[in-house]
């Protein structure tokens, strides 16, 4: 009897999950350069170590709910911190609006600038190639990619010629590895990949505004509000400015 409770016990243990020490910061993947260029200054000033998993929104806030043990969550958009906090996975005194952001299409270095509008043809500038776009039902930047296409009447015609990845940076990667001729991504993340160029910027009247909401879980490591308050300090909002991001409150 004693071994088997002493093989319970251990089960146990192991089964247990393990919080890693520090701050563990789930981060939509849009915000892997400016986070990781952030990060270290907080860790120097501060003592206290940050990890940080960069995937999909979507992704991310499903781990969440099944206990993954986050500290912080950083969505790239209201949606998916909303459903967080309707299930009271989130300290919602801690909610802010760190940042916003803007759609861009982009193809490779030497594209030619184009207007983007209701007399631009998407159709033809992709020759026969595929439109990279994060997942356009469940992520983020492919919600608002959508949103864009319809709002500009373009959509119809390109649903077809799409090639949707798992996040943002992966649709990013296609175009950076010629593997899709254009995408629409962030413009921040048009600015971390030297092998893109922005053909032009989406109006942001033709997709809802896009706004990158950040709060503590409820089972978060009290370090993590310093990780928190450090983001929306001027050292911290001067690289995420750098690297194309906006402030929401312009």
């Amino acid at each position: 009897m004693r071994c088997l409770i002493a093989a319970v016990a251990l089960c146990t243990l192991i089964a247990a999950p393990v919080r890693a020490e520090g701050v563990l910061v789930f981060a939509a993947a849009s915000l892997k350069t400016a986070l990781d260029a952030i990060a270290p200054g907080f860790e120097e000033e501060s003592g206290h170590s940050v990890t940080v998993s960069y995937a999909a929104s979507s992704v991310l806030a499903r781990q969440i709910q099944v206990g993954a043990p986050a500290d912080l969550f950083i969505s790239a958009n209201q949606e998916w911190m909303d459903v967080l906090q309707s299930e009271d996975l989130i300290d919602t005194v801690s909610r802010v609006d760190l940042l916003s952001n803007g759609l861009v299409l982009i193809g490779g270095p030497s594209s030619e600038a184009a207007e983007i509008g209701a007399g631009f043809d998407l159709l033809s500038q992709l020759d026969g190639g595929y439109l990279a776009l994060a997942l356009v039902d469940a992520v983020p930047a492919g919600i608002y990619g959508k949103a864009a296409l319809q709002g500009l009447g373009m959509w119809n015609e390109v649903q077809d010629q799409i090639a949707q990845t798992d996040n943002v940076r992966a649709a990013l990667a296609l175009v950076a590895t010629g593997a899709a001729p254009l995408g629409i991504v962030y413009r921040s993340d048009a600015i971390a990949e030297d092998r893109v160029g922005v053909i032009g910027t989406i109006p942001p009247e033709h997709y809802p505004t896009i706004v990158y909401p950040a709060a503590l879980t409820r089972t978060a490591n009290p370090d993590a509000q310093a990780f928190l308050t450090y983001l929306q300090g001027e050292t911290a909002q001067a690289e995420f400015l750098r690297q194309g991001f906006t402030l929401p409150n312009g």
